[in-house]
């Protein structure tokens, strides 16, 4: 088995809340220099930009997956992972089918910008990103993980936008891969999630919406045969020897 370091929750410039210097070739340059085998684009509600970052890290060694972070008709916040841009980009057109069409406003929310792997802008996704969807949080778990996809509830130490802040603790069973601690969260208070919400693998990721923010602190380290989405399916579900190293080990 072979220990690979992953970022799952990183924001381009499509994201209205995401730094401008979030292109694809200089997210794809800070994952290598901090060691990172696996990251996933994870922008509000779309993955259009997902196969930018793919295509900029062809010949790297760099494993880009494409995934959204859902905001649900609660507000709950929750990240989606894909096999392949296709697919993400399906399960996208699944969750837009009835989504609010409100208009985004560049001079408040900050402009949401579509590129290619060499950041030339492409254009700007005009709906507003940052938004609840139409479907609760509920049937989008449920949706993703029929679709093969992984899905983990994002920073639910969070007093914002997190199925514990919103709706309290997770149900035991809650159909999941694992939930995701903020890099705030330290050894102790992870501990004590744990015992407040018993039978959930744990992961940490950056949620970058800057560059500076991503960091090796924040990344959770997997246990892997190969670099490929099945193998981190199986980690996740705790498979065939593949597993989670525990972030705060």
């Amino acid at each position: 088995m072979k220990q690979v370091r992953a970022d799952l929750h990183i924001h381009t410039v499509l994201s209205p809340c995401g730094e401008l210097d979030m292109g694809a070739p200089d997210i794809v340059e800070r994952a290598l220099d901090l060691g990172i085998g696996i990251l996933a684009v994870t922008d509000h509600n779309t993955a259009k930009n997902a196969d930018a970052v793919k295509k900029a890290a062809r010949g790297t060694g760099l494993l880009v997956i494409a995934g959204l972070e859902i905001q649900s008709a609660e507000d709950v916040h929750a990240v989606t992972l894909f096999r392949t841009p296709e697919e993400a980009l399906d399960f996208e057109a699944w969750l837009w089918e009835d989504f609010p069409r409100i208009l985004n406003r560049p001079d408040l929310f900050g402009p949401q910008i579509l590129i290619d792997e060499q950041n030339r802008i492409l254009g700007e996704e005009p709906v507003l990103l940052v938004q609840g969807a139409r479907h609760g949080i509920d049937a989008i778990v449920r949706e993703a993980r029929h679709r093969g996809g992984i899905c983990f509830l994002s920073h639910v130490d969070r007093e914002a936008f997190s199925y514990t802040a919103i709706l309290g603790p997770v149900p035991a069973g809650y159909p999941v891969d694992a939930l995701e601690l903020t890099c705030r969260a330290t050894k102790e208070a992870a501990a004590s999630f744990c015992r407040s919400n018993p039978g959930f693998p744990l992961v940490r990721n950056s949620d970058a919406h800057g560059l500076d923010q991503m960091e090796t602190r924040c990344t959770t380290v997997f246990c892997l045969e190969e670099l490929d989405f099945s193998e981190l399916l199986l980690a996740f579900r705790g498979e065939g020897g593949r597993g989670i190293l525990d972030p705060w080990g």
